[in-house]
C-alpha cells in the first residue's frame, strides 16, 4: 500500500467547468430555436458552474439575454462587468428596484404591489424602468393570475404613458414541458396566447414574448415565440430522461467533479464502514477514503448507491455519506493515495454522469450540479472563444424586434485554465 503523501498538484477536490462545451451547447440550442433569441439562465451561480464565466461564454456563443432569479444575482453580474440584457424575476417587497433600474436590468413584475414599487423607484431614479409582465398560465407559482391580468396590464400601460416604465416583455413558465404529451402544456399555451392578445390590444408593445424553458426549447417549437430561456440544457444536462440523454439531445455536460483518494487501508472481513455500520465488509478488502461529503453537496441519499470511477473501474459509495467524506470498497484493489476519483462528468472515460448520481439519490440532475458547495473550487477551462459567433439566432429577432405570430413555427432558415473558489423543471 502506497504511503505517498498527498501532492499539492492533486487537489482535494475540484469541479472542472468546460466553457467550450457550454458554448457548443448554446449553439446547439440556438439551432433548435432558429427564429428566437436565446436567454442563458445563470441563476444559482449558473447551476453551480460559476455565473460570470458562464454568462460571458454564453454571450460569446450568441446568447443575447442573460437570466437570473434574484435581483442580487443580476446586480452581481453587472458589478463583474457582464453587459447586455439581463432579466431577473424573483422579487420581494423592499428589493433593490432603483439599483436595478440604474443597472439597466429588465425586471419581472407579477402583481400590482411590484408595479407600484418599481414605479416609485423609477420616480426616484429619474428614469424609466424596463419591466416584463409575467403571467401565471397554469404553473401556480410566480406570475399574475389570468383574473388579475387586466388590472396589471392597465396599470402597466398607464405607467408607460407617464414615462415611468417600458414594458419590454410578456412571459410565462411551463409546468410539465419535460413530460411529452402532457395536456397542461397545450392548455398553458392557449392561455398565454389569450393573455398576449389582451395585453397587446391594451397597447402593450413588448420587445419579446417568451414561454419556453429548456425542455420546450428542445421539443416544443410552438412555444418558442421571440425568446427561449435555457437553463439546465445550457450546462449539457438533459431536462428529463423521457426526452433523451444529453448525447441524444446533442448536448455535452459541462461540469466534471473529481477528488483525490485521501487514504487507502486494508481491513478484515466484518469491518463496519461509516456511521451506523450500514455497510460491513463481506471479506478482507481495501477501503478508499474520498474527501467529499454532504457539506460539499454529495447527497446523503446516495449512501450505498453513489457511483464513482477509481483507477478505471466503477465502484459505489460504501455506507453512509458523512459531512466531509465517504468511503469506497475497492474489493482488494490497491491505488496510491492521491489517485483521482471521478464522481461525474461527460462519461468519456467511463465515469458516471450527473444523471447517474440523480438516479442513485432519487432526485434530478439539476440538484446534483447545483448543490456542489463552496469548498469545491471551480476550475474554468477553455475560456477563449473557439469560434466567432453569429450576430444573433439565425433569422431570430434581436431586442426591439418582434414577430407578428403568437408562437406558431414558421419556415426554418438555415487551453486556458482559471480557478474560481466561490462560493422539478425550471429553465
Amino acid at each position: 500500500m502506497s504511503q505517498t503523501p498527498h501532492s499539492p498538484a492533486q487537489p482535494r477536490a475540484r469541479a472542472e467547468i468546460d466553457l467550450a462545451a457550454l458554448r457548443a451547447n448554446v449553439r446547439a440550442l440556438r439551432a433548435r430555436a432558429p427564429r428566437a433569441a436565446l436567454m442563458a439562465v445563470v441563476k444559482s451561480d449558473a447551476y453551480g458552474h460559476g455565473a460570470v464565466p458562464c454568462a460571458l461564454a454564453a454571450q460569446s456563443a450568441g446568447a443575447t439575454w442573460i437570466g437570473t432569479a434574484t435581483p442580487h444575482e443580476a446586480l452581481a453580474l453587472r458589478a463583474a462587468g457582464v453587459g447586455g440584457r439581463i432579466l431577473c424575476w424573483l422579487w420581494t417587497p423592499g428589493d433593490p428596484w432603483r439599483e436595478g433600474i440604474e443597472a439597466d436590468l429588465d425586471m419581472s413584475v407579477s402583481g400590482l404591489w411590484a408595479l407600484r414599487e418599481v414605479v416609485d423607484a423609477a420616480r426616484a431614479a429619474g428614469r424609466p424602468a424596463r419591466v416584463q409582465l409575467k403571467a401565471d398560465t397554469g404553473l401556480g407559482r410566480n406570475g399574475c393570475p389570468p383574473a388579475d391580468w387586466p388590472a396589471l396590464v392597465a396599470a402597466a400601460r398607464g405607467a408607460e404613458e407617464q414615462g415611468l416604465v417600458r414594458v419590454t416583455g410578456l412571459w410565462s413558465h411551463l409546468a410539465c414541458a419535460d413530460e411529452p404529451g402532457h395536456p397542461s402544456t397545450a392548455a398553458q399555451l392557449h392561455v398565454f396566447r389569450d393573455l398576449l392578445d389582451h395585453a397587446e390590444k391594451a397597447g402593450i408593445d413588448p420587445e419579446v414574448r417568451h414561454l419556453a424553458n429548456s425542455p420546450a426549447t428542445l421539443t416544443l417549437p410552438e412555444t418558442h415565440f421571440d425568446l427561449v430561456r435555457t437553463g439546465i440544457a445550457l450546462y449539457g444536462i438533459s431536462p428529463a430522461p423521457e426526452l433523451g440523454t444529453s448525447e441524444e439531445l446533442g448536448l455535452r455536460p459541462v461540469m466534471t467533479l473529481s477528488a483525490s483518494v485521501a487514504l487507502l487501508k486494508h481491513v478484515p472481513a466484518g469491518h463496519g464502514v461509516s456511521y451506523g455500520h450500514h455497510y460491513v465488509t463481506p471479506g478482507e478488502t481495501t477501503l478508499a477514503l474520498v474527501p467529499l461529503g454532504y457539506a460539499d453537496g454529495i447527497p446523503r441519499h446516495a449512501s450505498g448507491t453513489g457511483p464513482v470511477l477509481i483507477g478505471g473501474e466503477r465502484h459505489r459509495v460504501a455506507g453512509r455519506v458523512a459531512m466531509d467524506q465517504f468511503v469506497v470498497d475497492l474489493g482488494g484493489r490497491t491505488v496510491p493515495e492521491g489517485s483521482e476519483v471521478l464522481l461525474f462528468g461527460p462519461g468519456d472515460r467511463g465515469e458516471p454522469t450527473a444523471e447517474d448520481w440523480a438516479r442513485a439519490a432519487g432526485t434530478i440532475a439539476y440538484e446534483i450540479v447545483t448543490r456542489i458547495g463552496t469548498r469545491v473550487p471551480r476550475v474554468h477551462r477553455n475560456e477563449g472563444a473557439d469560434q466567432v459567433p453569429a450576430p444573433g439566432p439565425s433569422g431570430g429577432p434581436q431586442p426591439g424586434r418582434r414577430r407578428a405570430d403568437h408562437g406558431a413555427p414558421g419556415p426554418r432558415r438555415q487551453e486556458h485554465e482559471h480557478e474560481h473558489g466561490h462560493g422539478h423543471v425550471d429553465e
